[in-house]
């Protein structure tokens, strides 16, 4: 996949676990966990919109577009 997934690198930056993430914006750990270990073969935009709420940053910043 070209897309990848640094939900990981956000939340280390903002110093938050992935528990406390998942519960903030309403999804499981395990899917969660689908998203940061970029098994996801989508993202809904709500996902993203609170990932990005709880994260202060911007979609840009979770997801990148590799041309390899």
């Amino acid at each position: 996949m070209n897309i990848t997934v640094n939900i990981d690198v956000m939340m280390a930056r903002r110093k938050i676990s992935a528990g406390e993430l998942s519960e903030r914006i309403g999804i499981t750990p395990a899917n969660l966990s689908i998203l940061k270990n970029n098994k996801a073969k989508a993202i809904r935009f709500s996902t993203l919109e609170a990932l990005c709420r709880e994260l202060n940053c911007q979609p840009g910043d979770l997801l990148a577009f590799d041309d390899n």
